[in-house]
């Protein structure tokens, strides 16, 4: 017996004919410890099928469940002046930022889109957890204030979804002064006659949850939500005694009365639709499989309602 063609040739083809599995095939759910496929996991909006825990997800993995026909128009927000502290801890803040965009492929942590929920139009915001935690810099400033005069220009109500770890210590004051801007901006809407809907994701916490996060008409928010200003082990850690089970979880706030719902992911778009269209007044939306809607009538260059309503003429 040849020990080269016995032994040696099998394991070279077994080496180079080795198929290469990717590694991000499972998941595991941080609450029951159940390892999920990822298409799977994916198809249920990253919800644990075993248990029901709700996992982070993307903005536009969540505006392509929300929207009719996955179709959104995303709309630009205007970029603040990059670094303006000079600012560096373990590493430079343009550094930070850089290893975000690439780990997200986005280019900041909120994303602004109009389009179409059950044929109702709206603009919708939703900050990205995944993005240096969701932090509120001068960017998420600018990108609900822009939210907000996109939905008054175009008469839409505005459905936002908060997921942040508060403000962003890399922009120190700049940061904070996030949280007058986006009450002004919320004050816009509510001058104009627009529902404005808040929805909360795990987990909205620090100076998030003390301004735009709870000034909406309704609140809604994902089941097992960590909603506060401060996390429960730091009041622990301040009071020294011991905290209710599920202090400052969604449904501990509901049942205090600091929420509307309670809604999981997968029932939350025709959640929003249903109280859309109550807010302003519609008919309940036909619930069915509809054709996509046109681009060009749903995104930010979308005629307004009084554009598309027909003129007087002046005739008897």
């Amino acid at each position: 017996m040849n020990w080269i063609t016995n032994y040696v040739r099998p394991r070279i083809n077994s080496i180079f004919s080795r198929r290469e599995i990717p590694e991000n095939l499972w998941s595991k759910c941080d609450e029951c410890g159940t390892m999920l496929f990822h298409r799977e996991l994916s198809d249920n909006l990253n919800v644990c099928t075993s248990c029901g825990h709700h996992m982070p997800i993307s903005p536009r993995a969540r505006f392509a469940a929300l929207f009719d026909g996955g179709t959104f128009a995303e709309i630009e927000v205007p970029m603040p002046t990059v670094d303006p502290l000079q600012f560096r801890d373990q590493k430079k803040y343009p550094d930070r930022m850089r290893s975000a965009q690439k780990a997200t492929g986005e280019k900041e942590a909120m994303l602004v889109a109009c389009g179409e929920i059950g044929r109702t139009p709206i603009v919708a915001a939703a900050q990205d957890f995944s993005f240096m935690a969701g932090s509120m810099g001068m960017y998420v400033g600018n990108a609900i204030i822009k939210a907000a005069e996109e939905a008054v220009r175009l008469k839409r109500p505005l459905i936002l979804f908060s997921a942040a770890g508060g403000a962003r210590m890399q922009e120190g004051i700049l940061s904070l002064m996030q949280m007058p801007r986006s009450t002004v901006a919320v004050q816009m809407l509510k001058e104009a006659g627009l529902p404005y809907i808040v929805v909360l994701t795990h987990p909205t916490t620090g100076g998030v949850t003390a301004s735009y996060a709870m000034l909406g008409d309704v609140h809604i928010a994902e089941p097992g939500a960590l909603i506060c200003f401060a996390g429960p082990r730091v009041i622990e850690q301040t009071i020294r005694e011991k905290l209710p089970d599920g202090f400052q979880r969604a449904e501990y706030l509901l049942d205090h009365g600091m929420l509307d719902r309670v809604t999981p992911r997968g029932r939350m778009r025709e959640e929003l639709i249903t109280i859309t269209r109550m807010l302003q007044g519609l008919p309940p939306a036909i619930m069915g499989d509809l054709p996509p809607p046109d681009p060009a009538q749903t995104g930010p260059d979308a005629p307004t309602p009084d554009e598309t309503a027909p003129q007087a003429t002046g005739k008897a």
